[in-house]
Protein backbone atom coordinates (compact mmCIF):
# COMPACT_ATOMS: atom_id res chain seq x y z
CA UNK A 1 0.00 0.00 0.00
CA UNK A 2 1.53 3.48 -1.35
CA UNK A 3 1.35 6.09 1.72
CA UNK A 4 2.33 9.39 1.73
CA UNK A 5 3.03 11.50 4.40
CA UNK A 6 3.80 15.58 4.62
CA UNK A 7 5.31 17.54 7.49
CA UNK A 8 6.35 20.83 7.61
CA UNK A 9 3.59 22.68 7.05
CA UNK A 10 2.36 25.99 9.61
CA UNK A 11 1.89 29.50 10.15
CA UNK A 12 4.61 32.01 8.54
CA UNK A 13 5.42 35.45 8.46
CA UNK A 14 5.13 37.16 4.53
CA UNK A 15 8.66 37.29 3.55
CA UNK A 16 9.70 33.69 5.91
CA UNK A 17 10.35 30.62 4.83
CA UNK A 18 9.19 26.80 5.01
CA UNK A 19 10.74 23.13 4.37
CA UNK A 20 7.74 20.59 3.61
CA UNK A 21 8.91 16.85 3.39
CA UNK A 22 6.94 14.10 1.81
CA UNK A 23 7.94 10.43 3.69
CA UNK A 24 7.10 7.58 0.73
CA UNK A 25 6.50 3.99 1.60
CA UNK A 26 5.36 1.26 -0.60
CA UNK A 27 6.83 2.41 -3.52
CA UNK A 28 10.11 1.86 -5.31
CA UNK A 29 10.52 5.54 -5.23
CA UNK A 30 13.64 6.03 -6.85
CA UNK A 31 11.54 5.21 -10.26
CA UNK A 32 8.87 7.54 -9.93
CA UNK A 33 8.30 11.70 -10.34
CA UNK A 34 6.99 12.96 -7.59
CA UNK A 35 5.51 16.20 -6.97
CA UNK A 36 4.39 18.97 -4.65
CA UNK A 37 0.52 20.78 -5.42
CA UNK A 38 -1.56 22.58 -3.50
CA UNK A 39 -4.99 23.74 -3.48
CA UNK A 40 -6.10 27.48 -2.13
CA UNK A 41 -9.53 27.87 -0.73
CA UNK A 42 -12.16 27.82 -3.79
CA UNK A 43 -9.33 27.01 -6.46
CA UNK A 44 -8.20 24.28 -8.50
CA UNK A 45 -5.35 22.05 -7.17
CA UNK A 46 -2.55 23.31 -8.87
CA UNK A 47 1.16 22.30 -9.78
CA UNK A 48 4.08 23.68 -7.72
CA UNK A 49 7.09 22.04 -8.68
CA UNK A 50 8.04 18.40 -9.88
CA UNK A 51 11.16 16.35 -10.05
CA UNK A 52 12.16 13.13 -12.07
CA UNK A 53 14.28 10.17 -11.08
CA UNK A 54 17.13 12.16 -12.58
CA UNK A 55 16.71 15.19 -10.63
CA UNK A 56 15.15 17.29 -13.62
CA UNK A 57 12.81 19.97 -11.73
CA UNK A 58 9.81 21.97 -13.30
CA UNK A 59 7.86 24.55 -11.40
CA UNK A 60 4.97 26.40 -11.67
CA UNK A 61 5.69 30.05 -12.78
CA UNK A 62 4.19 31.72 -9.79
CA UNK A 63 6.73 30.17 -7.63
CA UNK A 64 9.56 30.23 -9.39
CA UNK A 65 12.77 31.01 -8.15
CA UNK A 66 11.35 30.94 -4.30
CA UNK A 67 10.52 27.22 -4.32
CA UNK A 68 13.01 24.41 -4.80
CA UNK A 69 12.08 20.90 -5.08
CA UNK A 70 14.46 17.87 -3.91
CA UNK A 71 14.75 14.40 -3.61
CA UNK A 72 16.65 11.94 -1.25
CA UNK A 73 16.08 8.51 -2.76
CA UNK A 74 18.01 6.86 0.27
CA UNK A 75 15.35 8.06 2.58
CA UNK A 76 12.28 7.90 -0.13
CA UNK A 77 11.72 11.38 0.79
CA UNK A 78 10.92 14.46 -0.94
CA UNK A 79 11.36 17.62 0.15
CA UNK A 80 9.73 21.56 -0.84
CA UNK A 81 12.14 24.52 0.10
CA UNK A 82 9.96 27.81 0.67
CA UNK A 83 11.77 31.23 0.65
CA UNK A 84 10.25 34.62 -0.19
CA UNK A 85 6.52 33.48 1.15
CA UNK A 86 4.06 35.80 0.01
CA UNK A 87 -0.03 35.23 1.54
CA UNK A 88 -1.15 34.14 -1.86
CA UNK A 89 1.08 31.14 -1.17
CA UNK A 90 -1.86 29.83 1.45
CA UNK A 91 -3.28 26.95 0.26
CA UNK A 92 -3.12 23.04 1.47
CA UNK A 93 -0.18 21.31 0.00
CA UNK A 94 -0.05 17.93 -0.88
CA UNK A 95 2.62 15.22 -2.33
CA UNK A 96 2.09 13.23 -4.77
CA UNK A 97 4.04 10.52 -7.11
CA UNK A 98 3.92 9.22 -10.36
CA UNK A 99 2.04 12.75 -11.57
CA UNK A 100 -0.88 12.11 -9.21
CA UNK A 101 -1.46 8.50 -9.70
CA UNK A 102 -1.40 8.60 -5.85
CA UNK A 103 -1.35 11.41 -2.98
CA UNK A 104 -0.59 12.51 0.55
CA UNK A 105 -3.23 13.75 2.93
CA UNK A 106 -2.18 17.47 2.78
CA UNK A 107 -0.53 19.79 5.45
CA UNK A 108 -1.62 23.72 5.66
CA UNK A 109 0.35 26.57 4.62
CA UNK A 110 -0.73 29.85 5.72
CA UNK A 111 1.23 33.13 5.15
CA UNK A 112 -0.07 35.97 7.79
CA UNK A 113 1.31 38.93 9.23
Amino acid sequence: QVQLVESGGGLVQPGGSLRLSCAASGITFRLYTMGWYRQAPGKQREMVATITPDNSTNYGDSVKGRFTISRDNAKNTVHLQMNSLKPEDTAVSYCSARFGIHWGQGTQVTVSA
